[in-house]
């Protein structure tokens, strides 16, 4: 198996991939959203009362409903609160709570690079989704990766080159899970310095 990963700027967008994974026939049980939710966005919750403190993770990755219906909220360090459903939440919720994984770097770099991603590259979706983006992840056999990073990027990613660059020309040299999560106004600052390609 192989991890495709795809950045989006918009939850609207991450959600249209995970739609389009599934229709390919990618399985629930394969496919992972993360999704800052420091603006509130989705304010329902299957997860329990207390999601920052890794509390339902069941109901996160859960859903009799299918994926979506299984998105839980709960917090990551230097990310803040997020939407997530789905084996990479599981992953990055364990790392969370019992530092299994992620260690120092946070739960969210942890869970991606345990997952195959390149370190670089998880530093790249961990900060883009602390600035108020969205990530999808899908479980693929080799021979589907291909077709898989296909569907992603016709759902609006986020080049992740164009954006490293973009972000290192504001000083930017890491995700830092010690940073302060974004704010609303900041999250709005953020995705309107990248408006939607359509």
């Amino acid at each position: 198996m192989k991890t495709v990963t795809g950045l989006f700027d918009t939850y609207e967008d991450a959600t249209d991939a995970v739609a389009n994974l599934r229709s390919a026939g990618i399985s629930d049980n394969d496919i992972s959203i993360v999704s800052n939710n420091g603006d509130g966005h989705y304010n329902e919750s299957n997860a329990a009362e207390d999601a920052s403190t890794g509390a339902g993770v069941g109901a996160v990755v859960g859903g009799a409903g299918g994926l979506l219906a299984g998105l839980g909220i709960l917090a990551i360090p230097g990310i803040g609160p997020v939407v997530a459903a789905g084996w990479l939440a599981a992953l990055a919720v364990g790392a969370v709570g019992g530092a299994a994984v992620g260690g120092a770097t946070g739960g969210l770099i942890g869970a991606l690079t345990s997952s195959g991603v390149p370190e670089e590259d998880a530093h790249i979706y961990a900060e883009g989704v602390r600035r108020g983006g969205s990530l999808v992840t899908a479980r693929v056999d080799e021979s589907r990766y291909a077709e898989a990073e296909s569907i992603l990027k016709g759902a609006n990613w986020v080049d992740p080159i164009a954006r490293r660059n973009a972000y290192e020309q504001q000083g930017w040299k890491g995700f830092d899970p010690e940073l302060s999560p974004y704010q609303t106004d900041q999250i709005q600052q953020e995705r309107a310095r990248y408006p939607r390609a359509d």
